[in-house]
């Protein structure tokens, strides 16, 4: 069988008609700068499409210097069921951008983590994305530190980086005014450890709370310590009860936390959220498939990946330091209304 010949760019420009040139000009977007009609560009596109034209990536690199490919290196990201939309939003960026991400995980190992960034230097990508499945200080690999890079969920803080973060201090302080507004100041306890450096989501989660209730002229009624976990959550609620603690409201510091907490609550015959209010982190769907629907503050990790491939496409992606991206509040149903509210 005969062999389809593949469309050339000549053949777009006779389709469209107009010169080669022209036809060169909007194919690497310098329409504009040609000072060429959007009803030329468009036609011309339209004849790209018709035609399923694809440029010839070699040739464009020799002509560009760029490879038109993404380097992505992650610790666990991948292996995370709700982080993994990092990569999700990473890789639809990427294709916004005409660019192929490629994508490799280190399982945490120093060593393997140099390895795939030499390897993808090698193939010429044109920067790399260096992520970690949770909010976390890290040390970049020595090989990276003369190339291109953005930080996506870490910072360096021996290298002035761009970064892309969720803003935790800030959504810290958004649960905190979600109890605010619910009637609620000194009665609120916080469940959780704060975990140990590297990973920063603790504490940044905690000094956003505090803050937000500090500004109401409240403070956390306690901490109820425990690792981020369900059963360690239940665990740890039940004695805190056990000893006689009460309180209208709990944050804690993620969903699986929150998923624990509930199950002791309602073990000890407490209702949520009629006897006591419960708040989370992450947005994940866990939240949403307890009963209640637990109200958390979500990790944006679409819109995290999706900024990290955009501003390392961004020339002036050095000047941008780190941005903080919002974390939106998901509402439940477990936290109730005021008293002046339910009247209603």
């Amino acid at each position: 069988m005969a062999r389809l010949r593949k469309a050339t760019l000549s053949d777009v420009a006779n389709q469209a008609g107009v010169s080669l040139t022209t036809a060169s000009y909007i194919l690497n977007d310098r329409s504009a700068e040609m000072r060429i009609a959007p009803e030329t560009e468009a036609r011309v596109r339209r004849a790209m499409s018709r035609l399923g034209y694809r440029p010839n990536r070699s040739a464009r690199s020799l002509r560009t210097s760029t490879t038109m490919t993404f380097g992505l290196v992650s610790d666990r990201v991948a292996g995370g069921n709700h982080a993994s939309r990092m990569l999700v939003g990473a890789s639809a960026a990427a294709r916004d951008l005409d660019h192929l991400l490629v994508i490799g995980e280190t399982d945490g190992d120093s060593g393997a983590a140099t390895m795939l960034v030499e390897e993808m230097l090698d193939r010429g990508v044109d920067g790399v994305v260096y992520a970690t499945l949770a909010h976390s200080l890290v040390s970049i690999p020595p090989n990276l530190g003369h190339h291109k890079v953005v930080l996506l969920n870490c910072f360096d803080p021996d290298r002035d980086l761009p970064a892309v973060l969720p803003d935790e201090y800030g959504g810290g302080r958004a649960a905190a005014e979600v109890l605010l507004q619910a009637g609620m100041r000194n009665d609120i306890a916080i469940v959780g450890e704060r975990p140990e450096q590297p990973v920063r989501a603790g504490d940044l989660r905690v000094a956003g709370i505090t803050a937000g209730l500090a500004e109401a002229s409240a403070a956390p009624a306690s901490v109820i310590g425990c690792t981020w976990g369900v059963r360690p959550a239940y665990d740890a609620v039940r004695r805190s009860l056990a000893t006689g603690a009460s309180w209208a409201g709990l944050i804690c510091l993620n969903d699986r936390i929150a998923m624990g907490a509930c199950q002791a609550l309602t073990a000890a015959g407490l209702r949520v959220p009629d006897d006591v209010s419960v708040v989370s982190f992450d947005g994940s769907e866990l939240a949403q498939w307890l009963r209640p629907a637990v109200t958390s503050v979500a990790l944006p990790f679409v819109e995290l990946g999706d900024r990290a491939v955009r501003l390392l496409a961004d020339p002036h992606a050095g000047d941008r330091g780190r941005v903080e991206v919002a974390m939106p509040l998901v509402v439940g149903e477990s936290v109730r209304r005021p008293a002046r509210e339910a009247a209603v």
